[in-house]
């Protein structure tokens, strides 16, 4: 029954490692090689590594994150300005559109119009460009995360490391020494 279930526990393994890979999922075995040493117990050497924490508490992580903030700053005040305008623009035409002749109210509502179709361009561009730098900056510190990783696996003869997993026990965690490699 032990064996069995042994058995079992090692093909759901290679099930799931299957599916990653056939599923073009690139991050979640960085290092595997035959050639690696297995570990003095005969077994094999698996190490694990949280992205979350290292997206949260990696310098490179945090200063790619300032770096977004500054470059786009000025562009979310412009547009948090636009959205005032246009309410204040809306409440106002609210307010007079009692007393306002009706080619004085369409003219207003036309501007209000426009005023909120340049908004929500400007917003759809600002949104598609934070996008792209924020992918950007994240493929970096996952470039060097990766650099380090690999690093780790070749100093320490690891056999298999994961990113990202259901479950991971903490003497399998390596994510402490990968922190402390990406913030020297």
């Amino acid at each position: 029954m032990k064996s069995l279930k042994q058995s079992f526990i090692s093909l759901n393994a290679v099930a799931l490692l299957a599916v990653c890979l056939v599923s073009g999922v690139t991050s979640t075995a960085v290092y595997a090689d035959d050639a690696s040493p297995a570990s003095p117990s005969g077994g094999s050497k698996i190490g694990f590594v949280s992205n979350d924490r290292i997206m949260r508490e990696a310098l490179p992580a945090k200063a790619g994150y300032a770096k977004i903030q500054a470059e786009f700053s000025k562009r979310d005040k412009d547009l948090q300005d636009l959205a005032a305008r246009g309410k204040a623009a809306a409440d106002k035409l609210d307010k007079d559109s009692a007393v306002l002749p009706e080619s004085e109210r369409l003219k207003r509502q036309r501007e209000l119009a426009d005023m909120d179709k340049d908004y929500q361009r400007k917003l759809r561009e600002f949104n598609e460009d934070l996008n792209q730098r924020r992918n950007e900056e994240t493929a970096n510190v996952v470039e060097r995360t990766n650099k380090v990783i690999k690093q780790i696996a070749d100093s320490e003869g690891y056999d298999i490391i994961f990113q990202d997993a259901v479950y991971a026990n903490k003497r399998i965690d390596i994510t402490d020494k990968v922190l402390k490699a990406l913030n020297k």
